[in-house]
């Protein structure tokens, strides 16, 4: 059992999704997600920074969307989408705090984030889930429809609309901050 967490459980949600739905996810919950999410990774994020700075619009509305930290291989025939797993979140930590302040719910990636990032995680009652890396076919199954929206230029950085269906997450970083990475190691150490 994780401190402040109680007790872990699957969960399934719609995305978009609502904060009321975020501060419902503890860290250490099997979740799955159906609806729309999108994808962007460096790239991508580095140009919306630079948006915002200059007080352009984004190429899309942040509030209570998911950003799938992912660059998918060619689709194979028939499918949607290629292989899609996660790529290292900490490469996005610069730019995630001004998103999730504009209203950024749901971030999906491996690995740890910043200081920074789960203090604007805790300030927008968000969630920062995990996918499993090195499963991106399978994962990509879950990956019902895609559909570039912004930086075409970009290949396969470019921002996409996904259709998911039950798309298999992990919550590592709650909207109280509870953090899985952390407490799974205090876990541990107790066995």
């Amino acid at each position: 059992m994780m401190k402040g967490t109680g007790k872990k459980m699957d969960q399934h949600i719609k995305a978009p999704m609502t904060q009321e739905d975020a501060k419902k996810l503890r860290s250490g919950d099997y979740v799955y997600i159906t609806g729309t999410i999108y994808t962007a990774r460096d790239a991508a994020h580095k140009r919306m920074y630079e948006a915002l700075e200059k007080g352009e619009a984004l190429p899309l509305d942040m509030k209570n969307n998911i950003i799938y930290y992912m660059g998918p291989s060619p689709a194979r025939e028939g499918r949607p989408i290629g292989s899609a797993g996660p790529t290292t979140a900490s490469r996005m930590d610069k730019y995630a705090p001004s998103l999730l302040d504009l209203g950024l719910i749901g971030m999906i990636g491996k690995g740890k984030r910043s200081d920074a990032v789960k203090e604007a995680i805790i300030r927008n009652g968000a969630v920062y889930f995990a996918a499993v890396g090195g499963a991106g076919a399978l994962l990509s199954k879950s990956i019902k429809a895609s559909e570039v929206i912004a930086y075409d230029d970009l290949g396969t950085e470019a921002i996409r609309k996904l259709e998911v269906e039950d798309f298999p997450v992990i919550v590592v970083i709650d909207s109280e901050g509870n953090n899985l990475y952390e407490t799974a190691i205090e876990e541990y150490k107790t066995l």
